[in-house]
């Protein structure tokens, strides 16, 4: 199968109120910014682990609010987490990065266990519901095995949950099962036991890292007509500026974090020769890759929506790539530009 994605997908996860609280109203102008921008047919890309399903509760409801036809509209929900109540100060299920929250999220991934994620997921979005589903950084949950015996548990606890997502796809409920993960190679452990329709790499094909064994990887995808979200492509936020690389806080004189400085200084003086924003390279790259078709995004700001969009539609001089090779901060041998 083949989806007819948009170039860009709209995350989230701030919806949820990742890292601060943000007020509907404007939750509510970043929902609409974005679907003011999209030419196609918006696509949104949430999960029940943001803010505990207050993503997809938020999301539901600024969409209701617009006046948003439920065929104008695509959801796709990343499912493994359930609410549950909240007795502790802050939630457990992920510590200190979610304000605010009225809910904790517990984990449930199996058949049973993934049902009821996909249909508490359509309750919290109202008059909406998902249209793609997957189960949601499968990596986490194998890394987190006790031994060998609890990791081909979990395994099967996958297997069982991707049944799930293709009886829904099999009776028409949904019209495409995915699979989002930050580690490729469990996609690529899941792709060979389960036939996908679409992944969500996050935080790993990107410009700063793009090793050939994921890029021989895509091009397999491609091969299979299994389509590519890329995601994450900023690595967290730190290639536009942050020091947060992969949501993990570097210190510009720590040693040990030096090189990931020396990396983006380097290329933020190379844009500025060439006059390009370094967020548009970063996007360029991700995009330009056989077998990818769309490009997540999440931004706090209504006004960046648009630009995002219009800067996934920018064209970037072949010079500036070829200096990026040649002083080595893409690799030389890299195929796809």
């Amino acid at each position: 199968m083949q989806l007819q994605l948009p170039k860009v997908i709209s995350g989230t996860s701030l919806l949820g109120n990742l890292y601060k609280e943000m007020a509907h109203e404007d939750k509510r102008e970043i929902v609409n910014a974005y679907i003011q921008a999209s030419t196609g047919t918006p696509l949104f890309d949430s999960a029940g682990k943001y803010g505990a399903g207050l993503a997809l509760e938020s999301l539901g409801q600024c969409l209701k609010e617009l006046g948003v036809p439920q065929n104008k509209v695509l959801i796709s929900n990343k499912l493994a987490w359930v609410r549950k109540p909240l007795v502790t100060p802050e939630p457990t299920f992920e510590k200190g990065i979610w304000h605010n929250l009225k809910h904790d999220a517990e984990q449930q991934i199996s058949y049973n266990g993934i049902l009821r994620c996909f249909e508490e997921g359509n309750e919290l979005l109202g008059n909406y519901g998902a249209q793609l589903v997957s189960v949601h950084d499968p990596d986490e949950y194998l890394a987190a095995a006790a031994d060998e015996r609890d990791y081909q548990k979990r395994y099967d606890d996958i297997l069982e949950a991707y049944r799930a997502l293709t009886d829904l796809k099999n009776k028409g409920v949904v019209a495409g099962v995915g699979i989002g993960a930050k580690d490729w190679r469990s996609i690529e452990k899941i792709a060979k036991d389960v036939q996908l329709d679409w992944v969500m790499i996050a935080n790993s094909y990107t410009i700063y890292h793009h090793p050939k064994e994921l890029v021989d990887f895509v091009a397999s995808l491609h091969q299979q007509n299994i389509s590519v979200i890329n995601s994450a492509v900023f690595h967290g936020g730190f290639l536009m500026g942050s020091d947060y690389f992969n949501y993990i806080q570097l210190d510009r004189n720590n040693p040990e974090h030096q090189h990931y400085y020396l990396w983006r200084d380097r290329f933020n003086h190379l844009c500025a020769e060439y006059n390009i924003e370094p967020p548009a390279a970063a996007i360029y790259f991700g995009l330009h890759v056989p077998g990818v078709k769309s490009i997540a995004l999440n931004s706090s700001n209504p006004k960046r929506v648009q630009h995002n969009i219009q800067m996934a539609n920018a064209e970037i001089p072949a010079a500036f790539w070829q200096q990026m090779k040649e002083e080595n901060l893409i690799d030389n041998n890299y195929p796809h530009l």
